[in-house]
């Protein structure tokens, strides 16, 4: 490497966008690769550690955010110069830089390296929250052939790639639900065999609108969202049902009915991409980007230029729709 330093975006203050600014250029250590960034999305876990307020506890400042990317490796100890990867990192979580910057040191042990077929940004969209929708199903969910499934917040990346992914995995029946109407149609043509509106605060109307969806008994449902919906679709679980949370956009609180619960046999189960080892990481993103190859997996997706990573982190928070991804 020649260049000393090199555009980043830097969180300077909990709570706000990052700022483009420069920063050296990482030198990597033991067991470590310097990747050369070519796309970066903007995930919920970025926006949540940024605020300060993650469980993780606030970042020390400044640092680079950016908790996953694809890149091309320019220095590694195992990894080939040259060779383009996948690669997560604990930067929001730990101390340390991410992806949101023109270089980025990984663990090689973090990194997948990528087939020809799938772009960078399909890829980087894909990522992680492909990975929590995959192992939401299967490894917490343990999706069975023939079962019905309750996507909640089918507008995200985790909801999108759940409602595909549920289809390949053989649900019987797929159910997406969102506030978004637009989303709501879109996923009627990626797999959704029914759609539910999730708009308003009647928990009694969300969970009519539920029942009303189904076809037989709801097994599974993968909750990115919590809140209101995830009590709504707890209620319409049948006998022996899992609910699998994977986020909270809706809020930070939902109640369940002990009765129901006890009565009904319920499994209300916690998921986080942290509690998986890299190399169940790499398996379900592989699998992920198999089916994306021949064009059964996506994710809406926009790019912008790193330099306007601010305006794309707004965007982002507000607009759960499309994926946004930060291109060096």
């Amino acid at each position: 490497m020649t260049n000393t330093d090199m555009p980043a975006a830097v969180i300077v203050r909990h709570n706000f966008p990052p700022q483009s600014l420069r920063r050296p250029v990482p030198i990597r250590g033991a067991g470590q690769a310097l990747v050369r960034v070519t796309a970066a999305p903007i995930s919920p876990l970025d926006l949540l550690c940024a605020s300060g307020r993650s469980y993780f506890g606030p970042p020390q400042l400044p640092y680079i955010p950016g908790a996953q990317g694809v890149g091309t490796v320019v220095e590694g100890q195992t990894l080939t110069p040259g060779q383009r990867v996948w690669f997560s990192c604990d930067a929001g979580m730990k101390p340390g830089d991410g992806s949101m910057a023109a270089y980025c040191v990984i663990d090689e042990s973090a990194a997948l390296a990528l087939p020809e077929d799938v772009a960078d940004d399909l890829v980087a969209a894909l990522g992680l929250s492909a990975i929590a929708a995959w192992m939401g199903l299967t490894w917490r969910g343990q999706l069975q052939p023939g079962e019905q499934v309750l996507v909640l917040g089918a507008s995200g990346a985790v909801g999108q790639v759940a409602v595909q992914a549920a289809r390949l995995l053989g649900a019987g029946r797929v159910i997406a639900a969102s506030r978004d109407q637009i989303a709501l149609a879109r996923a009627l043509t990626r797999g959704a065999d029914a759609i539910v509106d999730l708009t308003g605060d009647d928990v009694d109307d969300l969970h009519r609108r539920i029942m009303a969806a189904c076809d037989g008994p709801l097994n599974l449902v993968i909750d990115p969202v919590w809140g209101l919906p995830a009590e709504a679709a707890a209620r319409a679980l049948a006998f022996g049902g899992r609910l699998v949370n994977i986020g909270a956009a809706s809020g930070p609180t939902a109640r369940f009915d002990s009765a129901t619960v006890r009565s009904r046999i319920h499994n209300i189960l916690g998921y986080t991409n942290n509690a998986l080892t890299h190399e169940q990481k790499a398996q379900a993103l592989s699998e992920i980007l198999a089916h994306a190859a021949v064009g059964r997996c996506t994710v809406d997706r926009e790019t912008l230029p790193l330099a306007r990573a601010g305006e794309a982190w707004e965007l982002q928070a507000a607009f759960a729709r499309r994926k946004l991804i930060l291109i060096p």
